[in-house]
């Protein structure tokens, strides 16, 4: 294809394209490409994504796979791409000392982050600059990138020159070449409990979603929710010291629903309703994870979000005091 830089962000910045949708808020505006209102126009060019139905047998498939299509000319990028994409599937592998957890950026972003409604990193480099409410600023790709690691990966952001930051930022830039800038593309956000369909955070039920989860998410992420080797896959862990902490976009329990809702299980995806999504992502976010100590910066002007169970809005995480309300009301064993 000759190279990558054709109408798509290209270079560092595109790098934190891979965690665009880890962190918690509703994707934001691009600060560039502004239609007459103010906002800017959804792209319409159709990308090659692997269907959001795909299940466990087609964990590897790529709809886009640089060992078999085509790489920039310049045998350097090429190899970055190549490396970026290794990154992208066995981040602690290849990214070790920067990730502080069991997670790999691949254990949220599927099929190499291009999974329909499973965090697709096709085309989204093109979305920054944008305003973060968490961070109450216009932020970088590169600023994305170092949140990534130190929540969802709980471990410190790579040097913005580093050869793993490099290598991944090329890869994505790779898979969103030609997307115009400033524009999103149609498939972003799509992973989304609709605001009207919300429960409030006091009608959400832990011990119900315990029980869903023991119907549909053992098998691959084990009782003790850290997680299964099914040999085609690892599922990462869910909770405790090997999960994202409780900065991670992941630790709010609307935006885990959305995910469960229409990415999990992997062996039937989308099975789930919207409130049995809530009810599962309820019982995740009540488990105990590591601690963010960055979370007092968060949400600058005071507004953080209902569902961010783990923040001091709350004094105690409401979903673990109602798991422990329902285990003292249950009789003594004799």
């Amino acid at each position: 294809m000759g190279s990558v830089r054709s109408g798509a962000v290209f270079g560092l910045a595109l790098f934190a394209a891979a965690v665009a949708a880890c962190s918690g808020e509703p994707p934001q505006r691009s600060a560039v490409e502004k239609d007459s209102a103010g906002t800017a126009a959804p792209a319409t060019r159709a990308e090659p994504l692997v269907p959001s139905s795909a299940g466990l047998d087609r964990v590897g498939v790529l709809a886009l796979d640089p060992a078999r299509d085509s790489l920039p000319a310049d045998p350097h990028l090429a190899e970055q791409v190549r490396l970026g994409y290794q990154l992208v599937r066995e981040t602690k592998r290849f990214a070790g000392p920067y990730v502080g957890n069991g997670l790999s950026c691949g254990n949220c972003h599927l099929n190499a982050g291009q999974k329909d409604r499973a965090l697709p990193l096709v085309g989204v480099a093109a979305t920054f600059p944008q305003y973060r409410a968490r961070d109450g600023r216009l932020i970088s790709l590169e600023d994305r990138i170092g949140d990534c690691f130190e929540r969802s990966m709980n471990g410190k952001a790579p040097p913005r020159d580093s050869r793993e930051m490099l290598a991944i930022s090329a890869y994505i830039a790779w898979l969103s070449r030609g997307t115009p800038m400033g524009r999103d593309p149609a498939w972003r956000g799509q992973n989304r409990i609709e605001e009207a369909r919300r429960l409030p955070i006091e009608r959400l039920d832990p011990v119900r979603g315990r029980q869903l989860y023991q119907q549909h998410c053992t098998a691959c992420h084990g009782a003790d929710g850290q997680g299964v080797d099914l040999k085609v896959a690892r599922p990462g862990p869910l909770w405790g010291p090997g999960s994202w902490n409780d900065g991670a976009g992941a630790a709010r329990v609307y935006t885990l629903a959305g995910y469960l809702r229409y990415a999990m299980p992997l062996t039937q995806p989308g099975v789930l309703s919207d409130e049995e999504a809530q009810h599962v992502a309820a019982f995740i976010a009540a488990q105990p994870r590591p601690r963010y100590a960055g979370k007092a910066r968060d949400y600058p002007d005071g507004n953080v979000p209902v569902d961010a169970v783990y923040y001091p809005r709350y004094p105690q995480n409401p979903l673990t005091a109602a798991l422990q309300r329902a285990a003292s009301a249950e009789p003594t064993p004799q």
